[in-house]
């Protein structure tokens, strides 16, 4: 599997990134590792949306930095999400 096509499946609900981190620990990528790290802190802050009136407009910016993430994967271009990007390669940099 490409790096290319990791990235995207890691996109795809919780299940596609287990596969997508599985098999990027067979053979790691950096375009992956990049994405799979990127969509962990995408998920991780979609935790918070339990929380009354503030969990809709978290729901609403994980969207939205889920959406960019993808294109960014689809287009093939490592693009950090705003704002919490660069700290999710940092936090996560052992995928």
């Amino acid at each position: 599997m490409d790096a290319k096509t990791k990235a995207i499946i890691s996109h795809i609900t919780i299940i596609g990134w287990i596969i997508a981190l599985v098999v990027n620990g067979k053979e790691k990528d950096p375009f992956a590792s990049f994405y799979i790290r990127q969509v962990l802190g995408i998920m991780l802050i979609g935790l918070f949306t339990w929380i009354k009136f503030i969990g809709i407009f978290i729901s609403i910016g994980c969207l939205i930095l889920w959406i960019i993430s993808l294109v960014g994967a689809i287009q093939g271009e490592e693009r950090p999400v705003p704002v919490v990007g660069e700290y999710f390669q940092q936090w996560f940099s052992g995928l």
